[in-house]
């Protein structure tokens, strides 16, 4: 009986520890989901668990609705996977209802920190994503050179004006969430393409105003659902090619996050600055450059994007753990 009793109480600790586990990776998503420029489906890759999460995700179909709607419970949750879901879109909806205010003051106060820190973090994701591929031919470097150069393009394209419009805010929602779920490719920046970022992250998520969380809610559950059933199929039948292609994505991303950059903003046909309805001025594109001296900003620069490989690798090394 004692045997017996310490075999389960190690059993729950053992529970608890990937569930506490399986948050962390959530927060680490949601976290990432919001910065622009990085991706959830980044992190949840590094972690271990992105295949889980596009199959239990693709798990919801006919056979699920069946299971809800005739009252079996206990096989709908098994069918979908329910737990992992929950634990990791619980850790999601932390992080990003609890990062979006801190964001918002550190990208004003530490514009060029914060950007190196998350080109750090993005930069060493290369490698770990890359590195998972297990065999190299022409095709999946051809996929490798397309994904760089997807990503690469859409970096210079300029944003899209603001759109509150029912159906837009829900293509908005669409369009970030399967973004979100791909590795490279960010939501956040797919949403200041669209012109959507502010509105949507700072206004709707930052001030709780549910007129504009409520269509891009509908938007990312219908585009969850059906881009993860595409998803799933490319990863189990074409596993190196689909990761030659998420490894292309991240690196091609990694010109929007560069450090030092001065914004460009939308003007008139006077030539006079747009600005939105809160009086910030509409950033129409970025102008990078390179310093030309060594000084203390840059060796403060280049010491947190070394912050930022080292998260990737403690991140890596933690996913590495076995918690089932």
């Amino acid at each position: 009986m004692i045997y017996l009793g310490l075999n389960f109480k190690n059993f729950r600790m053992h529970r608890m520890k990937y569930f506490t586990g399986l948050f962390f990776k959530g927060m680490g998503m949601g976290a990432a989901n919001v910065i622009p420029g990085v991706s959830g489906g980044t992190i949840a890759l590094i972690t271990g668990i992105f295949e889980e999460l596009i199959n239990s995700i693709k798990s919801f179909d006919m056979q699920a609705i069946r299971l809800f709607f005739t009252g079996r419970f206990k096989q709908f949750a098994r069918h979908i996977n329910l737990t992992f879901l929950v634990w990791v879109f619980l850790g999601v909806i932390v992080s990003i209802f609890s990062i979006a205010k801190l964001l918002e003051f550190l990208f004003l106060q530490y514009p060029v920190y914060i950007w190196a820190y998350f080109f750090g973090l993005i930069l060493a994701s290369v490698y770990f994503v890359g590195k998972t591929i297990e065999r190299f031919n022409p095709m999946v470097i051809i996929m490798l050179i397309a994904g760089t150069a997807i990503a690469a393009g859409l970096s210079v394209l300029n944003p899209a004006t603001e759109n509150d419009g029912f159906i837009y805010l829900i293509v908005s929602g669409v369009v970030a969430v399967c973004s979100m779920i791909l590795p490279g490719l960010s939501g956040s920046f797919v949403l200041i393409l669209m012109g959507n970022y502010e509105l949507v992250v700072i206004d709707g998520v930052g001030g709780a105003r549910m007129d504009i969380l409520f269509p891009v809610f509908i938007g990312i559950v219908v585009g969850l659902i059906a881009f993860s059933h595409f998803l799933s199929y490319l990863y189990k039948n074409f596993r190196d090619q689909t990761v030659a292609v998420l490894t292309g994505f991240i690196l091609g991303s990694l010109s929007v996050l560069w450090p030092w950059k001065e914004p460009r903003y939308q003007h008139d046909v006077h030539g006079n600055i747009l600005f939105k309805p809160d009086g910030e001025p509409i950033i129409q594109k970025w102008e990078r450059f390179v310093p030309r001296e060594i000084n203390r900003e840059v060796i403060l620069v280049l010491l947190v994007i070394t912050g930022g490989i080292i998260t990737i690798w403690l991140i890596e090394k933690f996913a590495a753990i076995k918690t089932k």
